[in-house]
């Protein structure tokens, strides 16, 4: 049975990247900071449809909880994969964030990840083949005016990716991003409906992404097939910010 755990699990992408791995055969760990219920309720749903599978859902808060990690990850039963699917942001010039903010920010996107990665090492290499896939942004190749903080943690990500992907490229494990645009989910709930429908007529596309435009690329980079794939950053963008 293949296994991956998917952190930030009750997000817009987060739920979609369940959807779709749970249609392609992955039992899942849904990782929820603080939304218990949701998580166990989108696990219930999946579990009617793929009764063969096992579908869990998890709590854990990065902040709160931090100093617990290694507990956390050895707490897990085996797993093939790892999404990091989690994200903060805050919207503001940066000489109005506090710094509990941006630490925050950091934190949440950026340093946790890599320490949760430090310790499913051991875990992911004993498997036939795992995988690793953080989400990005395009914000980590082209900064975003008034999120730079979140804008350094996505580049962050795809260069951390990029480099750790080298040191563990010989034990079948790839490391990579999937790095949206601009995705209909309730973070974007923040910008008013005109905003919105500018940044839509940025887009050659032509539409925000869906959950599932992101999703299937998770799919793609989980698969057995995608092994010689490893320290990419992908942009799933519909041609924004190119």
């Amino acid at each position: 049975m293949k296994r991956v755990i998917v952190f930030g699990a009750t997000g817009g992408i987060g739920q979609a990247i369940c959807q779709t791995l749970a249609a392609d055969g992955w039992s899942l760990y849904l990782h929820c900071n603080n939304n218990v219920d949701g998580a166990s309720e989108q696990a219930q749903k999946l579990m009617t449809i793929y009764p063969q599978q096992d579908f869990m859902p998890i709590k854990f808060d990065f902040l709160s909880e931090k100093e617990q990690l290694s507990k956390f990850v050895n707490s897990l039963l085996p797993v093939n994969a790892a999404v990091f699917a989690q994200g903060i942001t805050k919207y503001d010039f940066l000489t109005k964030q506090k710094i509990a903010d941006i630490e925050k920010i950091i934190q949440v996107n950026l340093t946790v990840p890599i320490e949760l990665t430090k310790l499913l090492e051991p875990i992911l290499i004993k498997q036939e083949y795992s995988r690793i896939v953080y989400l990005g942004s395009v914000y980590g190749g082209q900064g975003s005016a008034l999120e730079s903080v979140y804008s350094a943690t996505k580049a962050g990500l795809s260069r951390f990716s990029q480099a750790y992907a080298r040191e563990v490229a010989s034990t079948n494990l790839t490391v990579n991003v999937v790095a949206p645009g601009a995705v209909n989910t309730p973070m974007n709930a923040m910008f008013c409906k005109e905003t919105m429908q500018e940044v839509e007529s940025e887009i050659p596309a032509g539409r925000l992404a869906q959950g599932k435009d992101i999703s299937y690329w998770v799919k793609c980079l989980l698969d057995k097939n995608s092994s010689y794939c490893t320290g990419q950053t992908i942009y799933i963008s519909g041609g924004w910010l190119l």
